[in-house]
């Protein structure tokens, strides 16, 4: 019987936080209501994406927003980049360069890069994401500026992956959703704990009145979640999910390329709040325990109530997760939701064990 009832406590467990998402996944995107046009710098940090960067600034640079500057920041790059951002520079006044070199002190810090590129922006709001991305429409800046206020300095979006075939491709959509809901619902109910650089934007008040990324500046990936939640508060941050705010990245090709990328995200998360580490671990664990469990009890206990518990903890991940993979349009994913839960808690135990023996790489 204690089996019995520490799965009940984990369904229950789940059902909670469940719940808990259902805050944002139940909520409605808030529509432009932009009285002002603020001006913007969009900051964006490129080391060798000569490629990505001639493929998305243009995306950018003809975004209907009437008042904005772009800030290319060149880190020690050994491709075209810089050549890549000169060009965009000279045939466009709006774009700016920063170009940084390697030294001793910073070799191949992306937070020293950003800093230097904040430094550089003429603006007080500023809009960040990456070379790779690309907004998922030309109204992407005004939906991110209208959410911006007196109050409202921290501004969280949504950064997705394109939709390509492959198993490998929905697994880093499901996780890149997954943590969308957790993040955004944390956020709707007064704790904004991390936020993604491909889509996020700050206030350089902000920015300076949090010492910039002093207090985590030898971590090695970080710039954009640690700052959210070292300087993020529930009075501060605003949510902007409207479709047409979204950026596009291309996903990793490769499992062992992803792997990669998610170790070296992974080791951020030592370095929150406790409060948020606690409750993130929570949920990593009551999620990875009712698989475990859901197994271990179909075999020493009454299989009909370990089925009908299974049944009512999955209907109740299509009823709050569903509705959140429809509202940032990842409806595809949508059939398959446990079998990736349950791939990807075993993907994030591999990794968590991994860098346990050995450290992941810098930014690239």
């Amino acid at each position: 019987m204690l089996l019995l009832y520490l799965f009940i406590a984990v369904v229950l467990v789940n059902t909670a936080y469940f719940i808990l998402f259902s805050k944002f996944s139940m909520s409605i995107p808030s529509q432009i209501d932009a009285k002002e046009n603020f001006p913007v710098s969009v900051i964006i940090c490129a080391k060798n994406e000569a490629e990505n960067l001639k493929m998305n600034i243009p995306a950018i640079l003809n975004q209907e927003y009437p008042n904005f500057e772009v800030i290319l920041i060149n880190d020690a790059s050994i491709d075209d980049t810089q050549d890549v951002i000169e060009a965009f520079a000279a045939r466009d006044p709006r774009v700016h360069t920063v170009n940084i070199e390697n030294n001793e002190a910073f070799w191949s810090n992306k937070k020293y890069s950003l800093t230097l590129g904040i430094k550089r922006a003429v603006n007080q709001r500023m809009i960040f994401t990456d070379a790779d991305c690309q907004p998922g429409s030309d109204q992407w800046l005004r939906h991110m500026v209208a959410h911006f206020s007196e109050e409202k300095q921290l501004i969280l979006g949504y950064g997705a992956y394109r939709k390509e075939s492959g198993f490998l491709n929905k697994l880093i959509r499901f996780e890149t959703l997954m943590t969308a809901i957790q993040y955004f619902a944390y956020a709707k109910v007064g704790m904004p704990y991390m936020g993604v650089g491909r889509n996020l934007a700050y206030t350089s008040k902000l920015f300076y009145d949090n010492r910039g990324f002093m207090s985590h500046m030898r971590v090695a990936s970080g710039d954009d979640d640690l700052f959210v939640n070292e300087a993020g508060n529930a009075t501060n941050t605003a949510l902007c999910y409207n479709e047409d705010s979204f950026t596009y990245s291309t996903p990793k090709k490769t499992f062992s390329d992803w792997i990669r990328q998610k170790r070296r995200h992974i080791t951020t998360a030592k370095h929150y709040k406790p409060k948020h580490k606690t409750l993130l671990g929570i949920y990593y664990v009551s999620t990875l325990l009712f698989w475990l469990l859901a197994i271990v009890s179909f075999v020493f206990l009454d299989w009909k109530i370990i089925l009908a518990l299974i049944i009512f903890r999955i209907t109740l991940q299509y009823i709050f997760l569903g509705k959140g993979a429809k509202l940032l349009k990842e409806n595809d994913l949508l059939p398959f939701l446990p079998v990736f839960e349950l791939f990807l808690v075993l993907v994030q135990l591999t990794i968590f064990i991994s860098n346990s023996f050995s450290k992941p790489k810098r930014w690239k």
